[in-house]
């Protein structure tokens, strides 16, 4: 094995055991970076020197014979939307492509206090607005499992990277599939965590009742540690809550696993909806039973949350003026056009489009209209998983209708593009937790299967899937 393939408890026996150091470690993801990364564009920017650092400290200890976290000295890759102390974090646009971080995001700081390393920071989709990471101002991140076909998006980079070791594990950010997409079109793991569960300050925002922070990996078992280690209550987020991981034990009872009769419609792609159902009939074969339920309001989901999410992000764009940070043009004639000068040449296609959408919804005449009703539609949503729950411990479903597409295939198809969120954005509207599992391959393309649990179960999802991963 290579160093890179190692786990996270393989990195930290290994460490410990001292058959290689931090610092090795460090320089042989930076090997790998600079051999590979020039073909598949994951990262916008490398943190080399904050890395090196953060390495020779773990050396430090380990030989000083202190004991060591489990993920001090593992190598990590962080989406460009979430804030590193003194590093660059562009969210991916040129209206912050020159921003400085001046304080570590609340995540960062758990994982500095790992000891986990930095490698660097990944490519989105600008202000996380996509499925395909396209959107970027700088660069489009290519798949790993064919460069021609799109990573997914919004936390495409952090996906790439996952997926072509180029870091042991990564951070993305999921508003209504951003990590579990690209997980999907990449071969890895990734999980959209319970909203509330993870702490939200410091990362930019794209749509604050819909955003989440979640781990990107190759290995359910590293999953549950970087979620475990980033998850709890912040006094810097009002809207995290005291949560403690605990593994999941199971009773006598087997699980019973919903199968929503409306993710397997028309328009699913034969082969994805193929491999996806051999997988949950293999869970069948292990005792689980399984059950076809109904989520009548989720074919409204897509359109409920297009509406939720832009007028969010909108108003939360609203600050990027020039004034205190952002791209600041100085030679205009008045104040307007000063305005108008740093938003135009800020921001990028798509997000002008969901400014102006949300911006519309929100308009006097048209809220009650639009945002109100998305609101109402939103209740619905979250009744169905209710009911749905009531009579199922799990859910399983597509990730994606499809695998990943060619690139540049739905560039000028904004609406094409939003499908690829169908069966996604309904978990995001209802708060819950869901992890997308590689379970197989489509013209060497991966397949995801989503697990979709009830409010703080992520144990429950970690737990069925550590058993799909060893049988698929």
């Amino acid at each position: 094995m290579e160093l890179q393939d190692f786990t996270i408890k393989q990195i930290n026996k290994c460490l410990k055991e001292k058959k290689f150091s931090a610092k090795e470690l460090a320089n042989a993801y930076f090997d790998k970076i600079k051999n590979t990364d020039k073909d598949i564009d994951a990262y916008l920017n490398l943190t080399q020197d904050l890395a090196l650092s953060q390495a020779e400290a773990v050396d430090q200890k380990i030989s000083n014979g202190e004991e060591i976290p489990t993920l001090a000295g593992v190598p990590c890759s962080i989406k460009d939307n979430i804030l590193v102390k003194d590093e660059k974090c562009s969210a991916a646009s040129k209206m912050l492509e020159n921003y400085i971080a001046s304080y570590d995001s609340s995540v960062i700081k758990k994982l500095k206090e790992q000891g986990a390393i930095i490698l660097g920071k990944t490519n989105l989709d600008e202000f996380a607005f996509g499925s395909s990471c396209e959107n970027s101002a700088f660069k489009v991140t290519k798949n790993p499992h064919d460069l021609t076909c799109v990573a997914g998006g919004s936390s495409g980079g952090s996906a790439a990277a996952v997926a072509s070791n180029q870091c042991c594990f990564a951070l993305g950010t999921d508003t209504g599939c951003s990590v579990r997409t690209p997980a999907s079109f990449c071969g890895v793991l990734g999980l959209k965590t319970t909203y509330g569960s993870v702490s939200r300050s410091g990362v930019i925002a794209s749509a604050s009742s819909l955003d989440q922070v979640g781990p990107l990996a190759k290995s359910v078992e590293d999953i549950e540690i970087i979620f475990n280690a980033i998850s709890g209550k912040d006094i810097l987020d009002a809207t995290s809550v005291e949560y403690k991981y605990e593994k999941f034990i199971e009773n006598n009872k087997p699980l019973t696993i919903g199968i929503p009769k409306e993710f397997f419609a028309e328009g699913i792609n034969k082969d994805v909806e193929k491999i996806v159902k051999e997988a949950i009939f293999k869970i069948e074969d292990q005792g689980f039973k399984i059950q076809e339920i109904s989520l009548p309001s989720s074919k409204y989901a897509l359109a409920c949350y297009y509406i939720i999410q832009t007028s969010e992000a909108s108003s939360n764009l609203a600050r990027f003026d020039g004034i205190r940070y952002g791209l600041s043009k100085q030679n205009e004639n008045d104040l307007l056009d000063f305005y108008l000068s740093n938003r135009a040449g800020g921001f990028g296609a798509e997000s002008k489009r969901r400014i102006m959408l949300g911006t519309y919804s929100l308009s006097s005449g048209y809220y009650d209209a639009y945002y109100k009703k998305a609101q109402e539609i939103r209740q619905l949503v979250k009744q169905d998983f209710k009911k749905a729950f009531e009579k199922v411990d799990l859910i399983m479903s597509p990730v994606v209708p499809f695998p990943a597409f060619k690139i540049g295939s739905k560039v000028n198809d904004p609406l094409s593009m939003y499908l690829a969120d169908i069966y996604t954005v309904p978990v995001n509207l209802a708060g819950l937790p869901a992890l997308s599992l590689p379970v197989g391959k489509t013209n060497g393309l991966p397949v995801g299967l989503q697990i979709i649990a009830n409010h703080f179960e992520e144990n429950k999802i970690l737990s069925i899937a550590s058993i799909i991963e060893k049988l698929v």
